[in-house]
């Protein structure tokens, strides 16, 4: 049913030409029978299905006077988990991460034999504990910290770089690769998210600096209602600019969209195939590991624009415009200065 991503720019290259005609056809729906908690990022490595979810024992709140600022409010209590599931969705393993209020592991990717994770605070502007998994031993070992909560990770070995998003995605970061095998803190380049149209949550790179981002944004209706808006974008890292942004109109059984957190994106026989697990697992349902086959739908040919057709009747020359503009104020300076 899938494979691992090709990671050689084709991936991001097709989103790139896909349109709201776009179509998103449900092929398949894998049940997770066990504590699956909120799913936040999702990886698929050498046959194995790794998704990053947090578990909530404490929820945070707002400090007085804090309003919506998600900076202010109380770091809430939890545990951070990598889960690791085979095909069929048999829970493997359960890889714990996190230390003190640092528990909320955010949007995972793989890169050079290791999976990337960041494991935050649960609060805008804190503090993120950077770690890599060995895929094969799931031995996992604290890289380095960084002070800003870091939402998700995506590695690009070629270039020896790391790239991650703060909260919300509003700022986007570079960190190099060479020598974190130390756990430091370490200085990063960064820039602000050129995307205002979805929080991104779980990131794949797919070939050089192409990031193929995922995503949510919750638009509030005239009556307070939450509308949830999901969508993918490409990223070209080096040129700081978007490369496609496209609506993904699916929901899963929740009611969510299905961007809500964890994809990933991949390509075999069965075409392009977008997995995703948009449910937490104390909604009433379990979660479901949903897979999209896409289907682009070809776009007629657009007319060319060329007049058809023009009317007799003359359009003011351009000279004629401003003499007139021009009479106009002039006159109008006149009834100003005539009343004072």
């Amino acid at each position: 049913m899938w494979s691992d991503p090709p990671r050689d720019g084709s991936l991001s290259a097709e989103v790139a030409a896909w349109t709201r005609r776009t179509r998103f056809e449900l092929v398949r729906r894998l049940p997770l029978p066990f504590a699956t908690h909120h799913p936040q990022g999702m990886a698929f490595i050498g046959g194995r299905i790794f998704l990053s979810t947090v578990e909530i024992l404490e929820s945070p709140t707002p400090l007085p006077g804090a309003g919506n600022d998600p900076a202010q409010r109380t770091p809430g209590a939890g545990n951070g988990h990598v889960l690791v599931l085979e095909p069929d969705g048999t829970l493997v393993a359960d890889v714990p991460l996190g230390e003190g209020d640092a528990y909320h592991p955010g949007g995972i990717d793989s890169a050079g034999g290791l999976l990337w994770v960041p494991v935050a605070e649960y609060r805008a502007d804190s503090r993120s504990l950077v770690y890599a998994i060995d895929p094969a031993t799931l031995e996992a070992s604290l890289r380095f910290t960084v002070d800003d909560h870091v939402s998700w990770l995506a590695a690009n070995t070629d270039a020896r770089a790391l790239y991650g998003g703060s909260w919300g995605s509003r700022r986007l970061y570079s960190w190099s690769l060479d020598g974190v095998a130390e756990a430091r803190t370490r200085a990063a380049e960064v820039w602000e998210n050129p995307s205002h149209y979805i929080d991104f949550q779980d990131v794949q790179q797919d070939g050089g600096d192409r990031l193929i981002c995922g995503g949510i944004a919750e638009l509030r209706d005239p009556r307070g209602e939450v509308f949830e808006l999901g969508g993918i974008a490409v990223v070209r890292v080096h040129e700081r600019r978007l490369g496609a942004e496209v609506p993904v109109p699916a929901f899963s059984a929740a009611g969510h969209t299905v961007m809500r957190n964890p994809f990933v994106l991949t390509r075999g026989e069965a075409g392009t195939l977008l997995h995703t697990v948009p449910d937490d697992g104390g909604e009433g349902l379990m979660s479901e590991l949903l897979t999209y086959r896409v289907v682009d739908t070809p776009r007629s040919v657009p007319p060319n624009g060329v007049l058809t057709g023009v009317a007799n009747a003359e359009l003011p020359r351009r000279d004629e415009g401003r003499a007139d503009d021009s009479e106009q104020r002039e006159r109008g300076h006149v009834r100003q200065t005539s009343g004072t």
